[in-house]
């Protein structure tokens, strides 16, 4: 083989593997998307995440006690002007917050913001076709703190 045929197969294999490695990262979350209802929550206690137009995918989280809403936030996923994808969480009576990823895989995201009093990290794991975990942690008062939201997949109706 000679040098520029080689020089063209190292550089086709380059391109080929950085386009794979381009892979939008928003598609490797379609597995979260849908309706998820809280183990051991109340009923109407979980999340909804919905795709918006290949953009992102926004999210709300209800926690139900007694019948009534207690807690409340949406929640978006998609990229900053810079490109970067993030998580942005709208807690109810309290400022957003902004969390960068950390990694993804075809069943796992983690994003993380060390700068941010609790939690520093959120992540969310596909168990399977119907179980979602979701995890917030970082440390507390000196300690690590972690709190996990076992959710089975529901019809959205």
């Amino acid at each position: 083989m000679n040098a520029k045929v080689f020089i063209a197969a190292a550089l086709t294999a380059l391109l080929l593997r950085a386009v794979d490695a381009a892979e939008p990262d928003l598609a490797k979350l379609s597995w979260l998307e849908g309706c998820w209802t809280s183990d051991g929550g109340e009923r109407g206690s979980g999340e909804r995440w919905m795709s918006v137009a290949g953009k992102g995918l926004l999210g709300i989280s209800n926690t139900i006690r007694q019948g009534k809403i207690v807690e409340s936030e949406r929640m978006e996923i998609g990229d900053l002007p810079d490109g970067r994808l993030a998580f942005v969480a709208h807690p109810s009576a309290q400022a957003g917050a902004t969390f960068l990823l950390l990694r993804i895989s075809e069943t796992e995201v983690v994003f993380e913001n060390l700068e941010h009093d609790f939690p520093q990290r959120i992540s969310y794991a596909s168990e399977g076709a119907s179980k979602l975990r979701a995890r917030i942690e970082g440390m507390q008062d000196g300690a690590l703190r972690v709190i996990e939201f076992p959710m089975t997949r529901t019809s959205c109706d």
